[in-house]
């Protein structure tokens, strides 16, 4: 069984036993890498060559994957913010969930963790984690800048979009709207906003080439709403460069990896390519209204929901001399593991306090022994938030073959094109019940331990999932 990092003392000391010895490892490899980590908004493995997807131009990523690691098995929330927080703190969210749109001020990030083992640390893109809610959503005078200012999360500098109440938040693309190092932005006539977060993480490699560098990218594309990109054709109308088209999606995926390429050719002129781990990630899966072509079959973006087009995404990892070319592993991954990964190639410690349930996959990259997942647990409820009652919530857990929900239904997760079949319990082979047990076993365990007073809360309000 592998270490599952809850909050039982047995787990916590062998983390600290696990971390020590892969330090030692690393630090005997090589100097500790430069870590680029890059998050797109909503888009899952359908929007991928490297992944069989056909419906979108990605040879930047594709060339990324081929040159080092493709994922076949890495999973997020369903949601972006659900999964923001699980990522940046390495906690699953009944642990420390607040309310949609926000992350607790008083959470521990790994921007802070990475600036603690001497990293320099940036961050562009889009925040959204300090305040979401409209003035006349009910009760919205409870959450409305109630979350983690980005000056207070662990980054030296920051470009984000979305850093402060959501109806100021401007546009995100066409004469676009940020915070820059404190400063608001909003004279950006004809720029484009993506552009500018992969303009300011170049700069900050420039200036900081001679230290150890964390960059995280949580990138504002392919992000509704659908518009135009600098290459679009309807770009070159500036009355055009705001107008919504849903096919405008295939301009954006293909637009954001050409950014992605932008920022390794960036690593490259610098002379940091090869003492530098690049991590393509995404935050959920693809918006449910685009429809694209996977393996062959038609696929309907599962954005918001527990399906497998909703929460299976893109992991690739790249690491020139470090990590083989052609490399694909189908060992599990979730947004909670990047924390203690992130430590490890910091060679810095995570204290038992901190609670952290991810697992490194360090030794997944270095092709080494050592812990691997055998299941990814979820607790998904995005609510109380502007425009979230229309969700509910769900706790599952799964591997690589079943998916299990708190409520019994079990799902056969290997069908074509994501699909899911639901299992019949009273015709359990038994590989099925096997397997049921181990998934049941996960939900137990991980239930067990500190749940945040916010999620209780949410259970009060709509009803009763946690023991």
């Amino acid at each position: 069984m592998p270490v599952h990092f809850s909050f039982l003392p047995l787990r916590r000391l062998l983390l600290g036993c696990l971390l020590l010895l892969h330090f030692g490892y690393l630090s005997a490899k090589t100097k500790r890498p430069n870590v680029l980590l890059i998050m797109a908004d909503d888009v899952g493995i359908d929007g991928f060559g490297c992944y069989g997807g056909s419906s979108y131009a990605t040879p930047q990523i594709d060339a990324l994957a081929a040159n080092g690691m493709r994922f076949t098995h890495a999973y997020s929330q369903p949601l972006c913010t659900p999964t923001r927080v699980q990522i940046m703190t390495g906690k699953y969210n009944h642990r420390n969930w607040s309310y949609f749109g926000i992350l607790d001020p008083r959470e521990k990030t790994f921007g802070h963790l990475m600036k603690e083992a001497g990293y320099r640390t940036c961050i562009a893109g889009k925040w959204q984690l300090q305040s979401y809610d409209p003035p006349d959503f009910p009760n919205a005078d409870l959450r409305r800048g109630a979350g983690m200012r980005v000056d207070q999360a662990g980054f030296d500098e920051h470009c984000l979009f979305h850093s402060w109440h959501t109806e100021d938040k401007g546009s995100r693309y066409a004469d676009p709207t940020y915070f820059r190092n404190g400063s608001l932005v909003t004279e950006e006539k004809g720029k484009y906003g993506p552009d500018r977060s992969v303009e300011f993480l170049l700069d900050f490699m420039k200036r900081h080439r001679e230290d150890p560098m964390f960059l995280y990218f949580p990138m504002a594309l392919p992000h509704w709403p659908m518009m135009p990109t600098p290459d679009s054709e309807e770009w070159q109308d500036p009355q055009q460069r705001s107008a919504e088209k849903i096919e405008l999606f295939a301009d954006m995926v293909t637009y954001m990896d050409k950014l992605v390429g932008r920022l390794v050719a960036g690593l490259d002129q610098l002379g940091l390519r090869e003492n530098t781990l690049v991590l393509f990630y995404s935050d959920n899966g693809t918006h449910l209204e685009i429809f694209s072509t996977l393996k062959g079959k038609e696929v309907r973006g599962g954005k918001a929901t527990p399906l497998q087009t909703g929460i299976r995404v893109p992991l690739v990892a790249n690491w020139p001399g470090t990590i083989p070319p052609g490399s694909v592993t189908s060992d599990l991954v979730d947004a909670s593991d990047f924390y203690p990964t992130l430590a490890e190639l910091g060679e810095t410690k995570i204290s038992i306090e901190e609670g952290i349930d991810g697992i490194s996959f360090v030794g997944t990259l270095l092709n080494r022994k050592g812990p691997r997942r055998e299941s990814c647990f979820f607790w998904y409820d995005p609510r109380p938030g502007w425009d979230k009652n229309r969700f509910s919530r769900h706790i599952f857990a799964l591997d690589h073959k079943y998916k299990l929900f708190d409520d019994g239904r079990m799902f056969d997760i290997r069908g074509t094109g994501m699909r899911e079949d639901e299992v019949d319990l009273n015709q359990l082979n038994g590989e099925a019940q096997a397997a049921r047990e181990k998934l049941r076993q996960t939900l137990d365990r991980t239930m067990r331990g500190p749940i945040s007073p916010h999620a209780r809360k949410l259970v009060d309000a709509y009803g009763n999932s946690l023991p």
